[in-house]
């Protein structure tokens, strides 16, 4: 068991911790170094991910700059792609299924704190996990917080606050995030999408 593991979804712990401050500074430092090469450092790039998450898939593209807590806890399936400033706070697991794709300045966010004050100013923090499942479409300046699954073929409109899961094949947005309608036949006729 990792000393991240040891960290039960739900339950209070203590991110001062010598072990998690080591290991956040460790992923930072990986961080800094993806985010300073080269674009055209393809090769260089795809080894500095794979090192830093859990797990990856194949032919998946995280736009730089990107920032995390740590990397082991976040597992990308085959064809993910992210744009810029992408930022998973992956205290508890982040999951990407296959073909997911995300826009500009969205946040994953598995880490919480309690809403009594006293907890909170001693440091105490919690975390949920976030699934995000296969053929799913994230828009630019999404929010998703912890605890959150998001279904198969689903679409959160961009700058949508998700504060509770989402089933499969829908449009959603908002702040909060509801959803909208179910994707269907007449959006796979469309073939201008300025009407």
């Amino acid at each position: 068991m990792t000393v991240l593991q040891e960290i039960v979804p739900g339950k209070l712990y203590d991110p001062a911790r010598e072990e998690y401050a080591f290991l956040r500074q460790e992923a930072k430092s990986k961080l800094y170094d993806y985010n300073n090469l080269h674009p055209k450092e393809e090769k260089l790039r795809e080894k500095a991910i794979r090192d830093l998450f859990g797990s990856c898939g194949s032919n998946f593209w995280i736009e730089q700059p990107f920032y995390c807590d740590y990397g082991s806890n976040i597992h990308i399936g085959d064809n993910v792609y992210s744009n810029h400033n992408l930022v998973i706070l992956d205290v508890a697991e982040v999951r990407l299924g296959n073909n997911v794709i995300m826009g500009p300045n969205v946040g994953l966010y598995t880490a919480g704190h309690p809403l009594d004050s006293e907890r909170r100013l001693k440091g105490d923090e919690f975390a949920l996990p976030i699934y995000i499942e296969d053929n799913v479409w994230i828009g630019g300046g999404v929010t998703v917080v912890p605890g959150v699954t998001i279904g198969k073929d689903s679409v959160i409109a961009a700058g949508s606050v998700v504060v509770k899961n989402i089933p499969s094949g829908v449009v959603a947005a908002g702040n909060p995030c509801r959803v909208l309608r179910e994707i269907g036949d007449k959006d796979r006729a469309i073939t201008d999408f300025r009407k």
